[in-house]
């Protein structure tokens, strides 16, 4: 997919994570749907921690998982280009649990 230069100053106005779709609304009138897949932390994350979103200039990020997608990466096709040990390293650390202090 060819975007011109002018995409890159285009923000998102609108984010929507179904259980397979991640939608942004963009602020030229279009709306960009891909795959949930795409995005492994995304896809592991809590319906919580998807929701819990911030758009910044260049695109979403998601402080909970450590997740950032910029508008030029949706509207290009790219998906997550997150190597599997660095995933399976934020994997690890999520699936420990801090140790609760005595009072």
């Amino acid at each position: 997919m060819i975007t011109s230069a002018s995409d890159t100053t285009i923000s998102a106005t609108r984010v929507k994570v179904t259980d397979d779709t991640l939608s942004v609304d963009l602020a030229d009138g279009r709306t960009i749907s891909v795959p949930l897949e795409w995005y492994p932390r995304l896809v592991r994350g809590t319906v919580k921690e998807r929701n819990t979103w911030k758009i910044g200039a260049a695109g979403i990020h998601w402080p909970e998982l450590d997740e950032d997608i910029s508008i030029a990466g949706l509207l290009a096709g790219r998906r997550s280009g997150e190597s599997q040990t660095s995933l399976k390293k934020w994997l690890d650390q999520r699936s420990v649990k801090p140790k609760k202090s005595k009072k």
